[in-house]
């Protein structure tokens, strides 16, 4: 990976260290690659960086019925807490790679730190399933622990996990059980790739324009949702009546700027949403939070922030 100059003053040593350790894992040719192997490089890097549980915490898989098949997910509960809420975490990487292990040791800690249960969804990706694959079995996941486990359901992804959770956060406003709120992490929208942090930053280390070009191309398969709300909720018509969410974005991502807009939607509505730029840090830095001190304070906001919901109000 070859590093633009301009990032070598924007990040700090630590943070240039996570990127070239990353990259390590990747072969130079890896846009290129089918997605069976882009698939098995990602899994790869998601392995090496995996923390291991916090102690109490335990996971145990299962699968949720959705009709003409089932939803794998895994339940994250600790030991020494009596869960007064519940996460359903959707894991990020395009619509395209990551699965029930590419995020495990990140929901293990969100169980841990904020002792509630924690689920997260096992989606189908594309190409092999496109839109609305990924947004229907969010949908149905989240319904199903509605009504299973009985507790007030946090909304949490992020990068394509976060398009998901916001998506099921418009699509539910006129449910009888809404989500007491929603934690965005880096998420992709559906800004306008032509301006703001989609050309500031279109050759960023770790993800760039392109890349979210290419997957978003997979996601369609050639059909034009590029308007569609459960595809990209910037497009929504309506931002009134959502729960109260909060946004982190890394200030040297092309997806920075979909935050920004989607604060300013919300508070147009009338809504109550916080956003926070991480400066100095890049997509992907979850991964990070424990080599790095500024990944690691802003999954402190992060925790924070789900710590922070008034559950049952």
């Amino acid at each position: 990976m070859l590093m633009n100059k301009k990032y070598q003053q924007l990040l700090d040593d630590e943070v240039l260290g996570f990127i070239k350790h990353s990259a390590s894992f990747l072969p130079e040719n890896t846009a290129s690659l089918p997605i069976a192997q882009r698939r098995a490089v990602y899994n790869r890097l998601c392995k090496h960086f995996h923390a291991g549980y916090p102690p109490g915490v335990e996971a145990q898989d299962d699968l949720i019925d959705a009709g003409a098949h089932r939803i794998p997910v895994r339940r994250y509960r600790s030991s020494g807490s009596t869960a007064s809420a519940q996460i359903i975490y959707f894991h990020g990487g395009g619509f395209v790679i990551g699965d029930l292990n590419s995020h495990d040791d990140i929901c293990a800690e969100f169980c841990d730190q904020t002792g509630y249960l924690v689920t997260s969804v096992d989606y189908r990706l594309a190409p092999e399933h496109i839109h609305p694959a990924a947004f229907n079995d969010a949908l149905a996941a989240y319904r199903h622990q509605c009504e299973s486990a009985g507790l007030p359901v946090i909304l949490a992804g992020d990068s394509a996990g976060a398009t998901l959770a916001a998506a099921v956060a418009h699509a539910t406003r006129t449910d009888e059980v809404r989500p007491v709120a929603q934690v965005l992490i880096y998420p992709a929208l559906g800004g306008d790739v032509q301006r703001g942090s989609y050309l500031e930053h279109a050759h960023a280390p770790m993800l760039t324009t392109e890349d979210m070009l290419f997957y978003y191309r997979a996601v369609s398969g050639g059909g034009e949702i590029s308007h569609d709300p459960t595809f990209l909720p910037l497009m929504d018509a309506d931002f009134s009546g959502l729960p109260p969410t909060v946004i982190f974005t890394a200030d040297c991502d092309p997806l920075r700027d979909d935050g920004h807009d989607y604060q300013h939607k919300i508070l147009q509505a009338g809504g109550q949403v916080e956003w926070t730029n991480e400066r100095g840090l890049v997509h992907g830095y979850l991964r990070a939070r424990h080599s790095v001190k500024r990944a690691r304070e802003s999954f402190s906001r992060i925790v924070g922030a789900m710590n922070c919901v008034e559950c049952g109000d």
